[in-house]
């Protein structure tokens, strides 16, 4: 009931990402209903409707990964404070985001299975599709594997989804302070020595251990008798007497760290560049050589025909979507080379932040683009006939892709939001914000767009010789 509020209730941007999922949903199970039809139709040939079937799976990889990206940015299944309190945790909300998903690929399912009954005259009586090898025109569809593909789609997104978004517990920060010294009979140990008698003053050890609340003037007193203990020997503190300015702004950096550990933010750490670079370089060339070496003379065929160009192909594709966020951070660092201004500067950083988030998703683009020209090359060598269903799959796995890397940038969006009120606040003018953007924008097509372009011809080389 909580998952059906949510989705009544949810902006329209959110309606249109569900749809999308949907969409996708709906297109995989027809595929999945096409290739138990083709089953069913040729029965004497079981390899080329297993083979039917195991193509299948990139719809349905595809679908997955989009559905995971817009349950990540679904804004009503988000945690904030006080849900915890009325039993919405991140587990419950895990548990909406995964209904939800649920939800919409179930009705993406029956949309497909309409349709396909539909084309098969199940509903009408006459069939619309009269010489369609894959539907299986006036033979009974067996119920139970007919409900199992049709489930497969809600099950593993839903699956998928749960996985990803399940609660993760942090590690608890290491302790970066000396070791405290204590004493026998102590209540509680103090970071830094105090002097003799210290601990004999009334209330003293219960004030140190945060029991009792200092009254006024107490804290002066306490800080003058710590500085008294930690001054350097032969030297003693004058009332009145100026401190040194080295010492002060020592004290000064010592008190802001504190306080910054205490208050629960992180240090500022440099943006490291994620580790996937390397082996996805690895992967891609190896990818290349199987393909290259695998791949007989003569072009034209069909993918059974050269499970070596294939497998060449997948790893190809692998090594592309691996090397996506190791080239999103060089691309923001190469930006912010040779004397960067505040454009570049920004637009750099912002995509050295966002190198995971926006690479994967942009890497997993440029593999599919080029598996697909790849593909075409392979069994359409001389730009014949291509089929209905090729073409569903290539549009549906295409689509999918490029709507998670668009997903990928909403999200990304939503939390720089933050970031981007205070740079208002500060006085950016807006059409900075926008031209960096569009520089970030440029910079990715600049890199991404010939790599993709140089990969796919080399991929289709030897699939074509």
């Amino acid at each position: 009931m909580l998952a059906l509020r949510l989705t009544r209730g949810a902006h329209p941007a959110v309606h249109l990402r569900r749809l999308l999922v949907a969409a996708a949903s709906a297109g995989t199970g027809f595929l999945l209903l096409c290739a138990l039809g083709h089953a069913l139709g040729h029965t004497a040939e079981p390899p080329a409707s297993a083979l039917r079937l195991a193509w299948c799976a990139a719809p349905l990889a595809a679908t997955v990964y989009l559905a995971i990206a817009v349950a990540r940015t679904d804004p009503g299944t988000r945690p904030r404070p006080g849900l915890s309190a009325v039993g919405l945790g991140p587990a419950r909300l895990m548990l909406v985001s995964a209904a939800t998903t649920v939800l919409s690929c179930t009705a993406g399912s029956l949309v497909a299975l309409l349709v396909f009954l539909h084309l098969r005259g199940d509903l009408t009586g006459v069939p619309v599709v009269g010489d369609g090898d894959f539907l299986a025109a006036g033979q009974p569809l067996p119920v139970p594997a007919t409900l199992t593909l049709l489930a497969l789609v809600p099950l593993t997104a839903s699956a998928a989804v749960a996985m990803a978004l399940r609660p993760r517990e942090e590690p608890a920060p290491a302790a970066t302070g000396a070791r405290g010294f204590g004493r026998f009979g102590a209540y509680a140990r103090t970071a830094q020595r105090e002097t003799f008698g210290a601990y004999g003053r009334f209330g003293k050890h219960l004030v140190t251990a945060g029991r009792l609340p200092q009254p006024a003037g107490t804290a002066q007193a306490l800080d003058a008798t710590s500085t008294a203990g930690t001054a350097p020997e032969g030297t003693t503190p004058v009332p009145g007497q100026e401190q040194p300015a080295g010492a002060a702004a020592v004290a000064g950096d010592t008190g802001s760290a504190d306080a910054g550990t205490a208050a629960g933010i992180p240090p500022a750490t440099p943006l490291a560049a994620p580790s996937g670079l390397p082996w996805g370089i690895a992967v891609l060339a190896m990818g290349l050589a199987v393909e290259a070496l695998t791949s007989p003379s003569g072009s034209g065929g069909t993918p059974g025909d050269r499970p070596g160009a294939l497998v060449g192909l997948v790893l190809a594709a692998i090594g592309l979507a691996l090397a996506g966020p190791g080239l999103t951070h060089l691309c923001g660092r190469l930006l912010q080379t040779a004397r960067p201004g505040a454009l570049r500067l920004l637009a750099g950083r912002v995509l050295m932040a966002e190198a995971t988030r926006i690479g994967r998703p942009l890497g997993v683009v440029c593999a599919v683009t080029a598996a697909t020209y790849a593909m075409a090359a392979l069994r359409y060598p001389e730009a014949g006939a291509i089929g209905p269903l090729t073409v569903l799959g290539a549009a549906l796995v295409t689509g999918c892709t490029v709507a998670t890397l668009l997903t990928a940038a909403v999200e990304a969006r939503q939390d720089r939001a933050d970031t981007t009120a205070a740079l208002l606040l500060l006085g950016a003018p807006p059409a900075t914000l926008r031209r960096a953007a569009a520089l970030r924008a440029g910079a990715l097509l600049a890199l991404f767009g010939p790599l993709t372009v140089v990969v796919a011809q080399v991929s289709a080389l030897p699939l074509t010789r």
